[in-house]
């Protein structure tokens, strides 16, 4: 059987939400104070995330009301998930983001699909994380993709950035946002990835013959 896993933030969307809500709410100074040393490799990406999180005040629909203004999905996403369906295979969500953001906005562009998702505590003192799992990233997407690989599988990752570098390298084919972190990753390493700018070029790809 097929199996797609999709990254949201950068992903699904235009923007990384994650990255937008920061931003906006404690400035780019904020931002760059966490950013700096995960990409230096000084701290791990769930240390960034937690970082990033307590750094937001805003309630959960004051939340959803920005996104709603500042991040977008993908207008093919939905007819992706439905030809995935149609041919048979299985797609779900795999985020180190916000579910409650994820589900908001999937459910705004009427696309039903299962989502593996961190979350928050919506504090007006500061966000507090909840991790899918104790990994370095917080969720550890690459372990979604083997276990599909163990059951004999076909799998598919779509991501763009530093949480989906592993889960790319574990998939048997993987699809990379155009200009962002993964594609430089795989480039990089000689590892064939594909790049894309929307989800109808990666379902031309997978289903066109």
């Amino acid at each position: 059987m097929l199996q797609v896993f999709v990254d949201f933030d950068g992903t699904i969307t235009d923007v990384d939400t994650f990255d937008a809500l920061v931003r906006a709410v404690a400035g780019d100074a904020a931002w760059n104070a966490i950013d700096e040393p995960l990409l230096a490799g000084e701290i791990t990406l769930r240390e960034a995330l937690a970082r990033q999180a307590a750094a937001i005040r805003l309630s959960r629909a004051e939340t959803l009301e920005f996104m709603l203004v500042h991040a977008q999905v993908d207008p093919t996403f939905a007819a992706f998930v439905a030809t995935v369906r149609a041919h048979g295979g299985e797609i779900r969500v795999v985020s180190s983001g916000i579910a409650t953001v994820i589900h908001d906005a999937l459910a705004r562009a009427s696309v039903e699909v299962e989502v593996i998702a961190n979350d928050v505590d919506f504090a007006p003192t500061g966000w507090t994380m909840s991790f899918v799992d104790p990994s370095d990233n917080g969720h550890d997407k690459a372990a979604n993709v083997r276990a599909a690989k163990a059951r004999g599988d076909r799998t598919v990752y779509v991501g763009d950035g530093i949480s989906d570098f592993a889960a790319a390298l574990d998939a048997d084919e993987r699809f990379a946002k155009k200009g962002r972190a993964l594609e430089a990753y795989c480039q990089a390493r000689g590892v064939v990835c594909e790049s894309f700018e929307s989800f109808s070029q990666i379902q031309m790809r997978l289903f066109s013959a």
